[in-house]
């Protein structure tokens, strides 16, 4: 199975690339629901949050209650590390079920944290989404109604986006208009099906 990686900073338009290659047939595997779906109730991964954390990162209804384990993590590096630690593994062997089971000619996983993880290791090639930071911090502030402070912390703490095109094999540039980047998906998309052709 061919995988590309997807991934890009915050407001830089991921979702829009995946939903055209969705469009197109393409299996998309995406970290973020992988992660929700590891602590979800029953999952070995939550009863390990619980048995270290404690039963009150628990809500009543059993399932784990984000905010109260934000504020242990978030005050505490160490902790942070163990919580990592957890939910890393969960995350990763999800990915690769979700991968191992996709039908169509190459799998999309799409993830912010690609290149920071051992995730990186799960594509073939990978796929960077670029804006401009004023535009993500315009697209974050507009699609999440949050100050631009709070987007300010949250591109600091990603990786650089030289960083991220650095480590690229393939850039769409996301500063114009929607039919703009699918034109430049549409040609991506036609290379990755030859790639994927090669490599079966």
């Amino acid at each position: 199975m061919f995988v590309v990686g997807l991934t890009g900073g915050i407001g830089s338009g991921k979702t829009a690339a995946t939903n055209y290659l969705a469009q197109q047939g393409i299996t998309i595997v995406d970290a973020d629901l992988a992660s929700r779906v590891v602590v979800e109730p029953g999952q070995p991964a939550l009863l390990a949050i619980a048995e270290h954390f404690g039963q009150h990162v628990i809500a009543d209804n059993g399932a784990l209650d984000r905010r109260a384990l934000r504020e242990i993590v978030f005050a505490d590096p160490d902790a942070l590390k163990t919580l990592e630690g957890i939910t890393h593994p969960a995350i990763g062997d999800e990915l690769r079920r979700q991968i191992a089971a996709s039908q169509s000619p190459y799998t999309v996983l799409v993830s912010p944290l690609l290149l920071e993880t051992s995730q990186k290791a799960l594509v073939d090639r990978i796929l960077v989404v670029d804006a401009s930071a004023e535009l993500q911090v315009e697209r974050t502030m507009a699609r999440d109604q949050v100050p631009e402070a709070q987007v300010a912390a949250i591109m600091k703490a990603q990786l650089a986006r030289n960083k991220r095109l650095d480590q690229a094999d393939d850039v769409v540039e996301n500063h114009g208009s929607l039919d703009a980047l699918h034109e430049q998906l549409r040609m991506l998309h036609q290379h990755y099906l030859e790639l994927a052709g090669t490599s079966s």
